[in-house]
């Protein structure tokens, strides 16, 4: 449980895993983008991908939420 809390090991997913591969876009954004325009043609391959890339970034809300609610 200590690893969903640690801060730093989290946001290097973010940076890492999260915005992987960069160029020519952060795939993450990619399938965004893909989503918000009727996600037409998407495979449970891409929806998998989607959750994958974006699960650190999910993490990182929680954990900064867990943060500000404990002061």
């Amino acid at each position: 449980m200590k690893l969903l809390n640690d801060f730093r090991l989290i946001l290097l997913l973010c940076l890492t895993l999260g915005l992987a591969p960069f160029f020519p876009e952060p795939h993450l954004w990619g399938k965004l983008k893909w989503i918000t325009g009727g996600a037409t043609g998407m495979h449970p391959k891409d929806w998998f991908d989607v959750f994958l890339h974006g699960l650190p970034w999910v993490l990182l809300i929680r954990v900064i939420i867990v943060k500000l609610t404990k002061k």
